[in-house]
């Protein structure tokens, strides 16, 4: 039966869910941190992991059984999650590089053959189902996809978002959906395809020319299409679209349903036809849908690599709004330097507001596009720290803080780290930070072929650091959208990732380069730039690329231990810096525009 009173604490929601498997017949239950379009940041209503655990991170996997609980993560989140899993009777399992299916083995060798293990068809990707429906296989153990028992403990679950959909400005959007919708026609043609199921919610956005507000941070919308070769159909709650927009839409050959309509439609596609979806972006529950005799073709979604190639337009715009949140990040800097100067009380938390308030007042501001991240000291070893009203600390004494922050504009994303000196630093202090700001730059300067997978490019940011004996465990870039998501595929920097055709390199990609370097309980490091794939000279060897450098900011030179910098890489920054004055100096005055100057100042005349 249902739960009419919501359990208060992770130990008690533990309890409950244990109570309605039992009901069930379930001897394991899995929740990834997902929802109906697999989406990195989730609608109240499907952070559900969250919500039973306690744990508040981004990313983790929770499997349970009637004897024992883990909640596994990476090494970004191992701190966090040790601290908000005390006393919910669940244990920290720590992910290793390497190690995605630890939590399917581990579950298989909790339970006995027979045993059956569910989970929610609605938030689990083809893909992942595939490989839990596998793996328990072999150890006589059924997979279940047929309940939500978090609605049967959940009372008072969040309902889903109801934000209206707007256009995205004419202004800045440089290809119209209907030739957006024609481009995608003919990749599925290319597929032999005659039906295409697309989840993901800012390939939606994008294809639609159409933005949201359904997700913190990113300006997206809840929604699913169903395109064919001559008909398309937006399925999206009713009501957050107004008359004309819809009309619109229906204009550009898009039709309009209910969004809890997909899988019926889905269930009435013709026998006989082909439809096309890629299996890590759409859920079991959706291709569940699909009538018997529909011929499934599986592949990378085309939306998505479209989406990834920025416009020459795109990125007009982007470089705009580069520089407008730039001279934010200076009128904050040149307020941090003096109100530390001033002795004034501060906090991590007085970070992410007066930032916030900074990139407000620019043009086309929308939000943040992440949450904030001000850590000082032992706080910027933890890679995803985020301060709340009940755990952050004051910035006082010596030592360094990150800030890792970004906004969406009309015109772009934006997402950039630099750590600042508090008071005095040590002589470590500096050398971490300059390895750091060498591996910045070593990949900052690299030219590559055309079309090498991303993944292949991570060794050039690691080798200084790896020259020093040291390293960091995360990723050294990832895509970021055009007024959408910060984190966004195909491209991703990372030598763990699987170096697979899509992750190719290609013109007009926008990615971050961000190396880092980790001391737990002591400090953290991390430096981050945009950056775009642009082409460099040709010679008989092939097409080649390189990197323009979209973020416009200083880099602390009160960090770095001079003597380990090489010629070039000192030439490269002071480059960088003078670029910096001369867009961003016309956008300033006052205070910001000297401490602008006074940042920028060459490195090479010392």
């Amino acid at each position: 039966m249902p739960q009419t009173e919501t359990p208060a604490t992770p130990a008690e929601r533990l309890a409950a869910l244990r109570t309605a498997m039992q009901a069930h017949g379930f001897d394991g239950w899995w929740i990834p941190s997902s929802d109906p379009h697999l989406s990195e940041y989730l609608p109240e209503h499907w952070q559900g992991r969250a919500w039973l655990s306690g744990f508040d991170g981004s990313v983790g996997t929770l499997v349970v059984t009637q004897h024992a609980a883990g909640l596994w993560v990476d090494s970004r989140y191992w701190v966090q999650a040790e601290a908000q899993l005390a006393g919910s009777g669940i244990e920290l399992m720590k992910l290793q590089p390497g190690q995605a299916q630890a939590p399917i083995r581990w579950l298989a060798g909790e339970l006995a053959r027979g045993a059956t293990v569910g989970c929610d068809a609605a938030v689990v990707s083809l893909t992942s189902a595939r490989q839990l429906e596998a793996t328990l296989g072999e150890h006589g153990i059924t997979l279940r996809t047929d309940h939500d028992l978090l609605d049967e403990i959940w009372p008072d679950r969040p309902a889903l978002p109801q934000a209206p959909v707007y256009a995205h400005p004419e202004a800045y959007v440089g290809t119209r959906r209907r030739d957006r919708l024609a481009a995608l026609r003919e990749a599925m043609r290319d597929h032999g395809a005659d039906w295409h199921l697309l989840s993901t919610l800012d390939d939606i956005a994008w294809l639609t020319n159409l933005r949201g507000a359904d997700v913190d941070y990113n300006p997206v919308f809840l929604a699913h299409m169903v395109i064919g070769r001559d008909r398309a159909t937006l399925f999206i709650a009713p009501g957050k679209l107004d008359e004309p927009l819809r009309r619109a839409l229906i204009d550009d050959g898009i039709e309009v349903a209910d969004y809890q309509a997909t899988g019926d439609y889905i269930a009435a596609l013709t026998r006989d036809t082909r439809v096309l979806f890629d299996p890590d972006r759409v859920t079991l529950a959706l291709t569940r849908a699909l009538p018997d005799g529909v011929a499934p073709v599986e592949a990378y979604q085309p939306t998505s690599l479209a989406k990834g190639r920025k416009s020459e337009a795109d990125l007009e715009h982007v470089r705009h709004f580069m520089a407008q949140d730039g001279a934010a990040l200076c009128e904050f800097f040149a307020w941090l330097d003096d109100a530390l100067a001033r002795g004034e009380a501060l906090t991590e938390l007085t970070i992410d507001e007066r930032l916030t308030a900074a990139r407000a007042a620019r043009e086309g501001f929308v939000s943040r596009s992440f949450p904030t991240i001000a850590g000082f000291n032992a706080n910027g070893a933890l890679p995803h720290y985020r301060a709340t009203e009940q755990t952050h600390s004051a910035i006082t004494g010596n030592g360094l803080l990150l800030i890792d922050s970004g906004a969406q504009y009309l015109g772009g994303t934006t997402d950039i780290t630099r750590v600042v000196p508090i008071g005095e630093i040590t002589a470590e202090q500096r050398a971490d930070f300059t390895r750091v700001l060498k591996g910045t730059i070593a990949l900052s300067r690299a030219h590559f072929p055309r079309g090498i997978p991303a993944p292949q490019l991570d060794a050039i940011a690691r080798a200084p650091l790896w020259a020093a004996g040291l390293d960091y465990g995360h990723g050294t870039g990832h895509g970021v959208g055009y007024f959408l998501n910060v984190h966004e595929g195909p491209q991703v920097i990372a030598w763990q990732a699987a170096s697979r055709a899509q992750t190719a390199m290609q013109p007009g990609m926008i990615t971050s380069i961000e190396p880092g370097l980790y001391r737990p309980g002591q400090w953290g490091i991390r430096i981050e730039n945009l950056v775009a794939n642009r082409p460099a000279a040709a010679s008989e060897f092939g097409d080649f690329l390189q990197f323009e450098t979209l973020t416009l900011c200083p880099i602390d030179t009160r960090c770095i231990e001079r003597s380990l910098l090489t010629r070039e890489e000192i030439a490269w920054l002071d480059d960088y810096h003078a670029t910096v004055w001369e867009r961003l100096s016309p956008l300033l005055s006052g205070a910001a525009r000297a401490w602008l100057e006074e940042s920028t100042q060459a490195l090479g005349r010392g």
